[in-house]
């Protein structure tokens, strides 16, 4: 089995080094045109795991490694990186922080592998627990990282009711923010209302962003199917006021 799987990367590699010769569009590639590219395949991957269509991740899985043996091909021809140090790199990094595995330590569960974790990368260099957060996250996904990054060294709530009392803290001083008027107090109020809300979520042990995407994914499933009737009827969705337009959502809601 593992002859096989090195036999396919193998081939994958002798594949891009043939593109990246032969190809005009692939030797024309840079890593900043590959950029945007790789954004797209990796948020393709996600709403594959979000569908849990298991064909198209296995898909975006590939396109994706794809792009990494892209990324070290422009490196070894930059002089840059090779894919083997690239490949060296990540197996020493995973070894040093699972001391627990390839060393001595022992370790009693899930969080304390976790609090090592944050250890090491700190001994290594790093000035911040919450440096590994990327800056170009998106909010909702930075949030998460930023609160299990903190949750690491203990800087965590002691249950769940705790967090929905922080929940309504925030709503009440958003309301109050509102009556003021104040349009950056609000905007900074709201913030902390969604911060908390994600906070709530993890305690709850929902993905907040992988929850919100499937409400996202329904409410566009119901409009087009309200949409759809809408126009079934022979009506225009633009003539119709708002009592109107409930009337056939609901049916919608009712019809799932």
């Amino acid at each position: 089995m593992m002859e096989a799987t090195l036999k396919s990367f193998a081939q994958l590699v002798n594949i891009m080094d043939e593109l990246r010769e032969k190809c005009p569009w692939d030797k024309k590639q840079t890593i900043e045109s590959l950029r945007t590219l790789t954004i797209e395949e990796t948020y393709e991957l996600a709403d594959a795991i979000t569908e849990k269509d298991w064909k198209g991740i296995k898909e975006e899985l590939g396109d994706i490694m794809l792009h990494l043996v892209f990324y070290a091909k422009i490196g070894t021809e930059k002089s840059a990186f090779t894919l083997q140090e690239v490949i060296d790199g990540v197996c020493e990094k995973l070894i040093e922080r699972h001391p627990h595995i390839y060393g001595d330590v022992q370790v009693s569960g899930e969080d304390e592998v976790k609090l090592n974790w944050e250890k090491i990368k700190l001994n290594s260099g790093k000035t911040s627990v919450l440096s590994g957060v990327p800056k170009s996250l998106p909010a909702l996904v930075k949030a998460i990282r930023l609160q299990e990054k903190s949750r690491q060294v203990g800087f965590e709530w002691e249950n769940k009711s705790q967090v929905w009392q922080k929940v309504e803290e925030e709503i009440s001083e958003l309301k109050e923010a509102e009556e003021k008027g104040d349009p950056d107090l609000i905007a900074e109020e709201m913030g902390d209302v969604l911060f908390s809300m994600v906070n709530y979520a993890r305690f709850l042990s929902v993905d907040a962003e992988n929850a919100l995407e499937l409400t996202n994914k329904k409410f566009i499933h119901r409009f087009n199917e309200m949409e759809r009737m809408i126009k079934e009827d022979g009506k225009i969705l633009h003539n119709l006021n708002l009592l109107e337009l409930d009337g056939y959502w609901n049916q919608v809601k009712q019809n799932r």
